[in-house]
């Protein structure tokens, strides 16, 4: 698909260092000689003889300087808690050892965001951490020819309103940051524009007011259904007065049940192929990934933690 190969050549242009935690993992390994054979990025692959014994105790020590607020958490818990190289990982991304972190393959999203949130932090702009897919659809004209970002379907399980903008800005700044798109945002519901009632809907458009007011230049709109987000015939109808004009290429959805639902089926139905989750409103540029996912999918989210990093 053309979207991935644009990803995997910028990356390549630019050669970024990822760490890779799970290096007990078949995919990851495999996706590891992929990466170096196409020379997309440099890959840190964290073998246990890759883990500085000095660094690691350094960094036990600031993560509980960090977190000793915590009551239950001491000093020996910690050496617990790094004895996962995910925190390792996590903390040589957060002083810049490494430009970006890739993990998910045998861990929880759960574990992989609980390591980077405690390890990396939250943009204090953002203030949430949530994630995106990049969906890339074959035969598709709708969104960029076919190139969409799906948000959030990893992480918040139901969003308030303030949550919800929060995460349509940092949606839109990686559609712009890792594909170079112009972002046209479209926060999604059951109703557009009032032709249904309820407090979903009511979130929905409390959240329009908020991204307009938090970023007045992004080109959003809601509370829209997804034909009218995406078909202009049908926004023509639906709602013709849509900045968005039924050309949405982010979609919000309005709780995690949604979007993970959605994402799934167009992955499956329509052959799409879903480069995330990737995590948002961390401090450092980082991608969770399923369980469920292939070597491809390995290599696509590192090139994607490639092209986020400063």
């Amino acid at each position: 698909m053309k979207t991935i190969y644009k990803i995997r050549e910028k990356a390549a242009a630019r050669l970024r260092t990822i760490v890779l935690p799970e290096y007990n993992d078949e995919r990851t390994m495999e996706a590891v000689k992929i990466i170096e054979k196409e020379k997309i990025a440099k890959v840190v692959l964290l073998t246990p003889d890759r883990i500085d014994k000095n660094d690691k105790d350094r960094y036990v020590e600031e993560y509980y300087q960090i977190h000793k607020a915590n009551k239950d958490l001491d000093l020996g818990g910690v050496r617990k808690i790094f004895e996962d190289p995910l925190y390792y990982g996590a903390m040589m991304t957060h002083e810049g050892k490494v430009d970006g972190f890739v993990a998910g393959a045998v861990h929880t999203t759960a574990d992989v965001a609980r390591s980077l949130i405690r390890c990396i932090g939250i943009d204090d702009r953002i203030t949430i951490v949530s994630s995106c897919f990049i969906m890339s659809i074959p035969n598709c004209i709708y969104g960029d020819e076919g190139t969409i970002i799906f948000a959030d379907c990893g992480i918040i399980p139901d969003p308030n309103s303030r949550q919800l903008a929060c995460i349509a800005i940092a949606a839109s700044e990686l559609a712009n940051q890792v594909l170079g798109l112009a972002p046209r945002v479209a926060l999604l519901s059951y109703s557009t524009k009032g032709s249904a009632k309820g407090r979903c809907v009511d979130k929905v458009t409390e959240a329009l007011s908020l991204a307009r007011e938090m970023a007045p230049d992004l080109l959003i709109d809601g509370e829209l259904q997804a034909d009218a987000a995406i078909v202009p015939d049908i926004a023509e109808i639906k709602s013709p007065a849509s900045p968005v004009g039924g050309k949405a290429n982010v979609l919000i959805f309005p709780n995690l049940e949604a979007g993970n639902i959605c994402y799934k089926l167009v992955e499956r139905l329509a052959g799409a192929r879903a480069i995330g989750p990737l995590l948002l409103g961390l401090n450092r540029p980082a991608s969770d990934l399923s369980r469920g996912c292939s070597a491809d999918d390995i290599v696509d989210s590192v090139a994607v933690t490639s092209l986020r990093a400063k």
